[in-house]
């Protein structure tokens, strides 16, 4: 069975969320840490992901890749391509039209897609919470970010399978936070619906949502979103600010040595969150570059001043999702906020300023996506039970599906609108003389983000037949825009016009009167009588495509696993180096003959030496053999130490044994002792009397 798995795709760090014990839990990682930093990097031999990345990325930097979620299927033609660049340290290129990564991986030069790395973080998550859960991972519920098109949602989805897991559902990531509110808020109405602003300024983008909740129903009134108002927007203000304050100060110019740079980049994230809490804090960074150390300080009111530009856009999405959603801000009962960004005092104050009221954080700021996310996973398991809730979210761009002109007039109908609620299911009915194709796009492609491509999808429907004596068969296509978000067509069906007997319904008989004769009337009924083939092309991978990068992928899992198992070997090498030695020394120096003794240490400093040189870079069966080698003789002597340790704890056991004894004797004899001479005295007594 597997455990329902949610995953807050977080361009900085990660959460997952499982459903399980009754509730949803938050999963820790592999260093007990609820977050998972979202970094790929690449090795000589193995690839570091997580945590392991996160360490060595300042050492890294060229083949070091983060914020994934930002290059997921962005075109490169995209101006979001020029701004991304200046967040990443490894190379961006144009790969297929896309964006991907350039980074040298077991001495090669590779690149990378989106996808793939995306894959890559999402098989390290799965791993983590199949261990810490110690169950099967198969089912996710992928929180995005309200703005992805279909292209990215559908590359979302291949990502997932990359992974080896099942995408039962992509959602939008403030949806998933709503659906968590509403599902464990106690206190929701049941007749009236209550107006919640849901709010989520994250590191990388600031989503806004409006939604209607009441007690086991959520609908999404509407959205809006700044793509590029988030927490790395802080840090970098910060960052240029001492990057000329270092240059005037120290003569160094950190914007020219890219560690330096994310040196300083780390040390302004650090103190952007001690200036939540505190209205000034200092900053010392050692070596950050030509040797030379460097500090400072930064006050509440500066950080202020540097974003003032980022703060005064902040009404912007508000007043968007209000127009969108039909409310006003008086409308509003509660503006539930979540996201790292939000601890930003001066952020917090300028929310409350527009809304007119106070924020509430009902949510946890940092875990409520996750934690949604695992619950919507939760409602497509077959095998759990959960709190029945009904949620619909709404179109960012309306869609419109077109076709072949043929017997009809019109060859294409907006179908989905923008603003429209979704999981939605329409039928349209077409009429055909032939196989015909069918396209979906975006209505309005001048409001895609620019770069964007407008074309959807496109489906071919063959084994049109026109029925006998018609001049066109009558085409049913159910097209649906689905829970996930993708434009689809569910099934084509042809249907005739055929004529059934229908009993005609009269009134009952008046008292005495004979009951009249059944009477029928002729009437005609649409009957389906043939289904169609529908064959999908678009955004989605391949199956063929799908299949190879899933198993590239599992090949670098399979090569990671060998490298950290050849690390262990050669670790538990050098550690019984040392440990047989010391003990050859001390514990086992009575064990060992003279010539025992000089072999294994001649041994033991060979091994040592091969370790360090020739066996420094060995295969994982080399160190085994290495191993055993040692342990032959290593272990004949531990084992007549072991021996010896064992004969001294029986003869031990023994005298404790035997002491026992004779003390229980003494115990015994002299509780003897004391009866006879009561008895004594009784006799006298009886002797006197």
């Amino acid at each position: 069975m597997s455990t329902p798995f949610g995953v807050d795709l977080g361009n900085n760090s990660s959460v997952v969320a499982v459903a399980r014990n009754r509730g949803i839990d938050v999963v820790v990682n592999e260093v007990s840490n609820r977050a998972t930093p979202t970094v790929v990097g690449f090795g000589v031999k193995n690839r570091s992901i997580g945590e392991t990345g996160k360490n060595q990325q300042t050492s890294n930097l060229k083949n070091t890749v983060s914020n994934l979620k930002r290059i997921l299927a962005l075109p490169a033609s995209s101006p979001d391509f020029t701004i991304e660049k200046q967040y990443f340290t490894a190379p961006l290129v144009e790969k297929d039209g896309s964006v991907a990564a350039k980074v040298r991986f077991q001495g090669a030069q590779t690149e990378f897609t989106a996808t793939q790395l995306e894959a890559m973080y999402l098989h390290k998550l799965k791993d983590i919470t199949a261990k810490e859960t110690k169950s099967n991972i198969t089912d996710i519920a992928l929180a995005v970010p309200v703005w992805y098109t279909e292209q990215q949602r559908r590359a979302a989805a291949d990502a997932a399978k990359i992974a080896g897991l099942n995408p039962v559902r992509i959602v939008n990531e403030v949806t998933a936070a709503a659906v968590g509110y509403g599902v464990f808020k106690t206190d929701l109405p049941t007749d009236k619906a209550k107006i919640i602003a849901f709010v989520d300024i994250g590191h990388s983008s600031y989503t806004v949502s409006i939604g209607s909740l009441k007690k086991g129903e959520l609908k999404v009134l509407g959205s809006a979103f700044d793509k590029h108002f988030g927490g790395r927007d802080f840090d970098r203000a910060i960052t240029e600010h001492f990057a000329d304050e270092f240059k005037a100060k120290y003569k160094i110019d950190i914007r020219e040595n890219a560690k330096g740079y994310a040196r300083v980049l780390a040390a302004a994230e650090k103190l952007k969150k001690v200036l939540s809490a505190n209205t000034q804090a200092p900053i010392n960074i050692e070596s950050v570059m030509n040797d030379v150390d460097v500090s400072s300080q930064l006050t509440r009111e500066e950080l202020e001043e540097f974003v003032a530009p980022l703060l005064d856009r902040i009404n912007v999405p508000i007043e968007q999702a209000l127009k969108t959603a039909g409310v006003k801000a008086e409308d509003i009962d509660s503006i539930e906020v979540i996201g790292g960004c939000t601890r930003v005092p001066s952020v917090k104050a300028k929310l409350a300023e527009i809304f007119g009221k106070p924020l509430s954080f009902t949510l946890n700021q940092d875990e409520a996506i996750a934690r949604g996310a695992a619950f919507i996973c939760a409602m497509h398991s077959p095998t759990l039970r959960v709190r029945p809730f009904k949620f619909e979210d709404v179109n960012a761009f309306s869609v419109t599906y077109s076709w072949e002109k043929d017997a009809e007039d019109n060859d294409h109908l907006e179908v989905f609108p923008k603003g429209g609620a979704f999981p939605s299911t329409k039928m349209l009915t077409l009429y055909r003389t032939s196989d015909f194709e069918v396209d979906a796009a975006y209505t309005h492609p001048e409001q895609l983000p620019k770069g964007t491509d407008h074309k959807i999808s496109h489906w071919k429907i063959t084994g049109v037949e026109v029925p006998e004596g018609s001049d066109s068969a009558i085409v049913k296509v159910k097209v649906r825009n689905d829970p996930s978000g993708f434009f689809t067509i569910e099934a084509a069906y042809i249907v005739e016009e055929k004529e059934f007997k229908e009993l005609v319904e009269k009134d009952p008989p008046v008292e005495g009167e004979e009951e009249a004769e059944p009477e029928y009337k002729i009437v005609k009924k649409l009957v389906k009588t043939k289904d169609l083939q529908v064959a999908y092309t678009g955004h989605a991978l391949p199956e063929k495509e799908l299949a190879e990068l899933l198993e590239k992928e599992f090949k670098m899992v399979a090569d990671d696993k060998l490298v950290a198992e050849t690390e262990d070997r050669k670790n538990a090498l050098e550690e019984y180096i040392y440990e047989l030695r010391g003990k050859l020394e001390d514990q086992y120096k009575d064990f060992a003959s003279e010539q025992e003794r000089e072999t294994l240490s001649k041994k033991l400093m060979d091994t040592e030496e091969w370790l360090y040189d020739d066996g420094y870079d060995a295969k994982k069966a080399k160190y085994i053999a290495k191993y055993e080698e040692l342990a032959s003789i290593g272990n004949l002597i531990k084992g007549r130490y072991m021996q010896k340790q064992q004969e001294l704890k029986d003869k031990l056991r023994s005298k404790q044994e035997a002491a026992s004894m004779a003390k229980m004797a003494e115990k015994l004899a002299a509780s003897r002792g004391e009866k006879k001479d009561t008895e004594g005295d009784v006799k006298m007594e009886d002797q006197l009397d």
